[in-house]
């Protein structure tokens, strides 16, 4: 099935056979703002799969910066104190500190307060100036101070947002998680963010489609053959609004507080996790093609990567295995 998102699993074949007893189960849920489809190949793998989305409804309310229960709403309205969180976020915010400084700040989850500035659901308008500049203030991920199981905010006005990450640790977790229960194969498809788990049992690669930025959703540009791995897509064309002619895109620079202006127009990462291929994707696109490449040898885990500029330009780099079509 190919749902509104970068990616689509284009094969899932050889799952199943006479030989190996397992049944393949899948379905396509709303969860973390986004549409997320989860196949597992297992003996029971309908179960797996409902403790599956149960596991990814339990880190979104971990993670989400609306939803009043989670620790990042916390720590967000703590006003700078002290906050006990769980283990998971303090992982996912190590790693989205580590990314921060490789990106020379590029990559900044302390951009709550900017990216809930924009409004690109309801397209309610570009913000002020001075509501840009306010914001942008508090963007500073140095001022996240971890101690122990507690997260502390220096600034009291500023907010993390672990959107540009979390899809790609819940990801990595499920897969994690149906492994080590038994699943022979999974694919975890949230939005964009791809984990493949296991192996395909008639020994061909997962061929995964990505989306042409300059067409219909359903439109691709190439397939990525890759094995055990995960695969992240990110673009300007995600999510966007027009105003007085002029294209406003969800990728915000959090130096300049405005939708960052990149040459690229998306971007695929291929990576050892969907964690580190989610925060590459975004850091990739806010850097911009000419840092792309000397960002990206820094960063453990990456394998390689695939660019789409804005003039139709594709660029590749490190062991991405991609076709394009046409």
């Amino acid at each position: 099935m190919l749902i509104p998102i970068a990616l689509s699993v284009l094969l899932l074949a050889g799952c199943t056979t006479k030989q190996t007893p397992v049944e393949t189960a899948g379905d396509t849920r709303l969860l973390l703002d986004t549409y997320c489809t989860i196949t597992v190949s297992a003996l029971n793998a309908q179960s797996l799969l409902e403790e599956a989305f149960y596991l990814c409804a339990s880190y979104e309310e971990l993670f989400s910066i609306t939803l009043e229960e989670s620790d990042i709403w916390a720590i967000n309205h703590a006003n700078g104190a002290p906050v006990t969180v769980a283990p998971e976020t303090i992982e996912l915010i190590k790693i989205g500190l580590e990314i921060g400084v490789l990106s020379g700040g590029y990559f900044d989850i302390s951009i709550g307060r900017l990216s809930t500035l924009w409004d690109f659901t309801g397209h309610s308008g570009i913000p002020s100036e001075d509501a840009i500049s306010l914001a942008r203030s508090t963007v500073d991920y140095r001022q996240i101070i971890i101690d122990g199981n507690t997260v502390r905010l220096v600034d009291p006005e500023a907010w993390i947002d672990l959107g540009g990450i979390a899809k790609g640790y819940i990801a990595d977790r499920i897969a994690e998680f149906l492994i080590g229960r038994g699943a022979t194969s999974a694919v975890i498809d949230l939005s964009g963010d791809v984990a493949l788990a296991g192996e395909k049992q008639d020994g061909s690669p997962w061929r995964i489609g990505v989306r042409n930025p300059f067409g219909s959703r359903s439109e691709l540009i190439g397939v990525v053959e890759t094995g055990e791995a995960s695969i992240v897509t990110s673009g300007t064309y995600e999510r966007q609004f027009e105003s007085d002619g002029v294209i406003y895109h969800h990728i915000i620079d959090p130096f300049t507080g405005m939708p960052v202006n990149t040459d690229i127009v998306g971007v695929t990462i291929v990576a050892d996790s969907s964690t580190i291929g989610d925060a590459l994707s975004t850091a990739v696109l806010l850097l911009g093609s000419e840092r792309a490449a000397g960002f990206l040898d820094q960063v453990p885990g990456f394998i390689g990567a695939l660019l789409v500029l804005e003039n139709g330009t594709l660029m590749e780099y490190g062991g991405i295995n991609f076709q394009a079509i046409g």
